[in-house]
Parts: structure tokens; sequence; C-alpha cells
């Protein structure tokens, strides 16, 4: 193998390139790649970040939630208690009411009472009253007062 002077001639010209290389394109390149390393790295990170961020929001929102379920629990107790004191308010107001009609219905009763026997009393003195002028037009028999007696029983 013979060294020539186009073989010195490439040696010296790659020389030339990589000197040429490593002075002006590889510092930008390298440059570039620390860079974009770099931006990933920061990019992973801010992921972690993101995910650590949402595991606390999603614990957040299911403590709101248990709260807002608890709320309204809470709520459908006091209204379920609101309205049995409702309804249990409106059962005596209704007991009152009746008790009330009742003894208004019984002193009617009682008036209509003391009204019918006013009026038998009178038709009984009527009855005796007639009963006796009969007794008093007709001959004094024991048998046929009997039967006056009767009649008027059955009339009283």
């Amino acid at each position: 193998m013979s060294i020539n002077a186009t073989l010195i001639a490439q040696i010296i010209v790659f020389g030339i390139l990589i000197w040429f290389t490593m002075k002006f394109l590889w510092p930008p390149i390298s440059g570039a790649m620390d860079e974009r390393a770099q931006r990933i790295a920061e990019g992973l990170s801010a992921a972690e970040r993101a995910q650590a961020e949402l595991k606390d929001a999603d614990a957040r929102v299911a403590e709101e939630i248990k709260k807002a379920r608890a709320q309204a629990a809470e709520i459908v107790d006091k209204a379920h208690a609101q309205a049995n004191q409702i309804v249990d308010k409106a059962k005596t107001d209704a007991l009152l009411e009746a008790a009330r009609v009742k003894a208004t219905a019984q002193t009617d009763i009682d008036g209509m009472v003391g009204k019918a026997r006013e009026a038998l009393r009178g038709q009984v003195a009527a009855l005796a009253v007639q009963g006796a002028s009969k007794i008093v037009q007709r001959e004094i028999d024991p048998a046929a007062h009997k039967a006056l007696l009767d009649q008027l029983v059955t009339e009283i």
C-alpha cells in the first residue's frame, strides 16, 4: 500500500472537516439536544406534578361529594321531621275540631231531647185528662176502667 498525496490530502480535508464540525456544528447540535432533553425532563416532572394534583383534586372532589350527600341527607331528614310535625298538628287540629263539633251536636241533641220530653209531657197530660174525662163520663165499672187504662197505656 502506497501512501500518496491524495491520501494525505484526504486525511487533511477529513481533519478540517472534523475540526469544522467540532467548532461550528457540534455545539449547536449538542446544545439543541441538551435543551430538548431538559424540556423532556421538565415535561415529565410537570406531568408527575399534574398527576399528583389530579389525585389531590379527586380526593377533594370525593370529600365535597361526601359532604354534599351528608347535607342532602340532613335536609331530607329535616323535611321528613317537618312533614311529620305538620301531620301531627293537622291530626291534633282535626281531633279538636271533631271534639268541638261533637260537643255542639251533643248540646243540640240535649236541647232536642228536652223539647221532646216537654212535648211528650204535654201529650201525656192531655191524654190523662182525656182518659179521666172518659172515665168520669162512663159508669164506674172496674172492667171498663181496665180496658180504658190499657188503651191509654198503649197510646202513651
